[in-house]
């Protein structure tokens, strides 16, 4: 989002806090994703729950939600919603520099083209 973009958005009091919260929910929930793909590698689905990747990134997660809950508070949902596929990227990444997923051409193309869009819609008026 631009400088004035960010501005039009925050304005006076603890607007800009809401977005601050949609982006730590975001950044907490793709955590948690990593994390729970990080615990997948157990050879069966008790021995899956048991390791602590996959309780820190089931809490990880209903910790997201408590966050984008509060940045729904002055956020609209049709804003809000659409702005967290920001999450696909960056669970993308990830998957790529931490577990050696592929990512080709095409993907890299389809995430750019997320990129894109969360950008025009977080930029928009209104």
């Amino acid at each position: 989002m631009s400088a004035k973009g960010a501005r039009r958005r925050c304005g006076a009091g603890w607007a800009c806090m809401h977005w601050v919260l949609l982006l730590a929910a975001i950044a907490t929930s793709t955590t948690g994703q990593a994390l729970l793909k990080a615990g997948a590698g157990a050879a069966t689905l008790m021995a899956q729950l048991l390791r602590w990747q996959t309780g820190v990134g089931l809490g990880l997660y209903g910790f997201a939600a408590m966050l984008y809950i509060v940045a729904l508070r002055k956020i609209p949902l049709s804003v809000a919603l659409p702005c967290t596929a920001v999450s696909y990227v960056a669970v993308a990444l990830l998957g790529h520099f931490w577990f050696g997923e592929a990512l080709g051409v095409q993907k890299s193309a389809a995430l750019a083209l997320i990129t894109l869009g969360v950008a025009l819609l977080a930029a928009a008026p209104g």
